[in-house]
């Protein structure tokens, strides 16, 4: 009960201050116009709308387990692709971020190698679609230990989804017309930074500059 006290504390402030910006009420009720489409991760700890400072109507947030993208096939998950599908053909997003994180449950299943055993373990089923990205990381580092394979991981299915992007026609089109962009994110819950990956230097590098070093 004491959390849901709280979610109706925090919905209390939320209205007092969306009632006290009629012009904003008045654009939100119109419908919505969001420049960007986040791709983000369940975990409760990666809530993109807090990470980045947004208010409402200003993203279009897709989340599921390992924040990944499903090729274009006909049987990709129609959730997912569907959301992809209406955030750049129906509202006509500038740019779609794929935003990873550390220490991701769904990563750390995938590398532990955990197959399918139940017909309802849809989990496992779920990150069947990251299985080139294990296959890539223990290809690569063959005697790292866990902590750093699922890091290498966690960052590599940032990549493997932006690579899954483009093998949707629609948006494939439009990112070589130049009118939406791609950008893979990374945040590091242990050390609060916010990594984005740069193809010309081929790896993540911080996008804000560290607050010690900014002092």
């Amino acid at each position: 009960m004491q959390d849901i006290e709280r979610f109706i504390r925090g919905f209390s402030r939320f209205q007092q201050r969306f009632m006290s910006e009629p012009v904003v009420r008045a654009s939100l009720r119109d419908g919505q116009h969001p420049s960007t489409l986040v791709i983000g991760c369940c975990d409760a700890r990666v809530d993109p709308a807090l990470l980045t400072g947004c208010d409402p109507g200003d993203i279009f947030v897709v989340r599921n387990i390992a924040n990944l993208v499903p090729p274009c096939t006909a049987d990709a998950s129609a959730g997912v692709s569907s959301a992809i599908e209406f955030a750049v053909c129906g509202l006509e997003v500038a740019r779609v971020v794929v935003l990873g994180h550390a220490r991701c449950g769904g990563i750390r299943a995938l590398m532990s190698g955990k197959r399918v055993t139940e017909e309802t373990d849809f989990v496992a089923r779920w990150m069947r679609i990251a299985e080139p990205v294990r296959a890539e990381v223990l290809r690569a580092l063959p005697h790292k230990h866990d902590d750093a394979r699922c890091r290498a991981a966690e960052q590599a299915s940032i990549l493997h989804s932006l690579d899954n992007l483009m093998t949707y026609p629609w948006l494939r089109r439009r990112v070589e017309a130049g009118k939406v962009a791609l950008h893979g994110w990374y945040f590091d819950i242990g050390t609060g930074e916010l990594l984005a990956y740069s193809p010309r230097k081929q790896e993540f590098l911080n996008l804000v500059q560290p607050l010690d070093a900014a002092a």
